[in-house]
């Protein structure tokens, strides 16, 4: 997890910190962020970024190309169903990129939880503490937290009417085109979505095509 303002400070907790109870250990996340808003109380934003993911291109500004008002404005998906693809919940069509406080994408099956960017404030607070909220973490959810975030933002319009949605590949590529956005050279990030710790899928297999180019990266910049 990354926080600015206007630097940038790295943020990287363990699982092991928070107390999960019988809870899935993605629910960490939302933890993690309530964390780092409170050991940050003065920066603007913090991102949350799974560690299955790297930052190919550490040249681009979170600032000037993502979250300046103007940019974010430009970028925002307005009037569209909040989980494809047909929700008749839509994006608000007149929110403004200064009252934006949750920066998100869609993959092909929903919002995608796994990068996101929050705005800190009152509304990032009520934002976390209602996603925690034991009935949502108890109730089941087919994919735990993600599942939670899609039913508050479609039941609860005080937490829709502060969502700016983006284009998935601008902070979440894929690295499998069946799942959503595939990266391209040049995205600012791919994540190895659905990695698993051994097999055909291991995370360190999977991530391995990219490690050379996101080593040579850091390295240049």
């Amino acid at each position: 997890m990354l926080t600015y303002n206007p630097g940038y400070e790295t943020h990287i907790p363990n699982v092991d910190d928070y107390d999960l109870v019988s809870h899935h250990k993605s629910w960490s996340k939302i933890m993690a962020m309530r964390h780092a808003l409170t050991k940050y109380p003065d920066c603007k934003f913090i991102w949350y970024l799974d560690q299955d993911a790297y930052i190919m291109d550490p040249t681009k500004s979170l600032t000037s190309d993502l979250l300046d008002s103007k940019t974010l404005g430009g970028l925002m998906i307005k009037d569209y169903p909040i989980v494809p693809p047909d929700s008749i919940i839509k994006s608000f069509a007149h929110l403004k990129s200064d009252d934006a406080r949750l920066v998100v994408s869609q993959d092909r099956d929903g919002l995608v939880s796994n990068s996101i960017f929050l705005r800190n404030g009152d509304w990032a607070k009520f934002l976390t503490e209602t996603w925690l909220d034991p009935l949502y973490r108890s109730y089941n959810f087919q994919k735990a937290e993600r599942h939670a975030l899609e039913h508050m933002v479609q039941w609860h319009p005080t937490i829709l009417s502060k969502i700016a949605l983006i284009p998935q590949r601008l902070i979440a590529s894929y690295t499998r085109a069946n799942l959503g956005a595939e990266y391209r050279e040049g995205d600012f990030v791919v994540m190895f979505y659905g990695c698993t710790v051994d097999g055909e899928r291991s995370c360190d297999s999977e991530s391995q095509l990219y490690r050379q180019k996101w080593q040579t990266a850091f390295q240049a910049s």
